[in-house]
């Protein structure tokens, strides 16, 4: 039996700890090989907190990033965490870059993909890296791309929640409960020190859409105890044999 994986692709080094660390937690602990790829380490316009300190460069904010990301990683149980540096704040991916990820995606063989929301006129990166995303999602799946490597199937790209869901066109499908895995995802918020304004933000959300959770898992009638949830959109319909 093959080993089952997924794949996260990050437009900045602390975005996969926001938007869906609970998901790659929960998902190790089933028995999944989580890669995370962070097409850059967001050290122009996401590091703020470092920028506040005397001397810093791009290079010493990178480094701080990074260990952030990595610290991070080993809280969620990452299997592989991957660091393209391709600079944020415009992050832009020419033909190589893309064909980088492309050889990523297909070394993975992921059974689902997540990125970022479609929209995003607060951070250009985030809707960009979706595009992206799905493009190199779809040159995985040609046979003419690379002939005789074995082509991408179809995983499902889940789209994770951005910061203001009602400016982005957001709208969630699907809710996951990751309550068994919150301590994991709060070590991992933590790790992310220079972005410490968004702590107590990611963690609100978390109990707001474990609310959801409840609610749509039967709600009064008897639904299940969620206290954290994340909710995602898919891109593609799923299949399915029952409801």
């Amino acid at each position: 039996m093959s080993k089952k994986t997924a794949l996260i692709i990050s437009a900045h080094s602390a975005d996969f700890v926001w938007r869906c660390g609970g998901a790659i937690a929960l998902h190790a602990s089933k028995g999944y090989d989580v890669t995370v790829v962070c097409l850059s380490y967001g050290e122009r316009g996401e590091s703020a907190k470092l920028w506040k300190h005397e001397g810093m460069t791009l290079e010493k904010v990178k480094v701080e990033r990074r260990k952030e990301a990595e610290n991070a990683a080993k809280a969620l149980d990452v299997h592989d965490i991957q660091f393209f540096d391709l600079g944020d704040y415009p992050l832009e991916l020419d033909r190589e870059a893309k064909y980088r990820l492309v050889d990523t995606i297909r070394a993975v063989n992921p059974a689902f993909m997540m990125s970022h929301s479609k929209y995003d006129p607060y951070n250009t990166d985030h809707m960009y890296t979706t595009q992206v995303a799905l493009e190199a999602r779809m040159i995985a799946q040609a046979w003419g791309h690379n002939p005789g490597e074995k082509v991408l199937g179809a995983p499902q790209l889940y789209l994770f929640e951005p910061h203001q869901t009602e400016q982005m066109g957001w709208k969630p499908d699907v809710f996951l409960d990751i309550s068994s895995v919150w301590d994991k995802k709060r070590a991992a918020i933590e790790c992310m020190q220079g972005q410490e304004h968004l702590w107590h933000y990611y963690t609100n959300v978390a109990e707001n859409r474990g609310n959801h959770f409840r609610r749509n898992s039967g709600g009064q009638a008897g639904g299940r105890a969620a206290t954290h949830a994340e909710g995602f959109q898919s891109v593609f319909p799923r299949t399915v044999d029952e409801l």
